[in-house]
Order: C-alpha cells, then structure tokens, then sequence
C-alpha cells in the first residue's frame, strides 16, 4: 500500500447535504478500491487562484489515504466523469503531513 495525500474540489454551487454526498461517494470510490483513508480535513469555501468551469470559489477537501497505485486511476476516471468535482490532485508521500495543515489553520 502506497500513502497519498489527495485534495478535491468540489463545486460551489452544492447545498449542504449534496455536499456530504458528494464527500460520501469519494470515500465509497477509495474504499471499494482497496484503500483507507487515514484522515481528513474541510478546508471550506475558498477563492480559486482563477476559474475553472465559471467558478471563482470551490469547497476544498483534504483527504490522507493508503491505497495501490494501480487503483488510484480507476478513482481519478471516476471522479473526471463525476459534474460536481471540478479538480483533484493525488500526491505519492512517503510519510503523511502531521495535522492540523496550514491551510486548515488559515481557515479558523
């Protein structure tokens, strides 16, 4: 199992129980491919450095997750074909980020 470190944007646009949904399937997706999430963390409504898709803000998800990296482009296959994801990054780490992050910090 390989660790990574993964953020999502999800799109502005979504109420509050979309949103949780919308967090619920990403979580299904990793556990249906073998993964475990180690942690994670809101970071919120933030400004996006430029548009994408029209939008000028995204909800911003942090997610810690031990997983093969063969099963990391069936989850990004599924995310591009999913409307309400507008970006995602997965990073390979060796070790995890300690938490609370700087940007969940900045937040409060």
């Amino acid at each position: 199992m390989n660790k990574f470190e993964v953020v999502i944007l999800l799109s502005p646009e979504l109420g509050s129980q979309k949103l949780t949904d919308e967090i619920a399937f990403f979580k299904e997706l990793v556990s249906s491919n073998s993964g475990k999430i180690i942690n994670e963390e809101d970071w919120g409504l933030r400004e996006l450095s430029y548009n994408i898709n029209k939008f000028k803000k995204s909800f911003y998800r942090f997610f810690q997750l031990e997983i093969s990296g063969d099963n990391i482009d069936k989850i990004k296959k599924s995310l591009n074909q999913a409307d309400n994801f507008i970006r995602h990054l997965f990073i390979k780490v060796n070790k995890h980020q300690e938490l609370p992050t700087k940007l969940y910090n900045e937040k409060k």
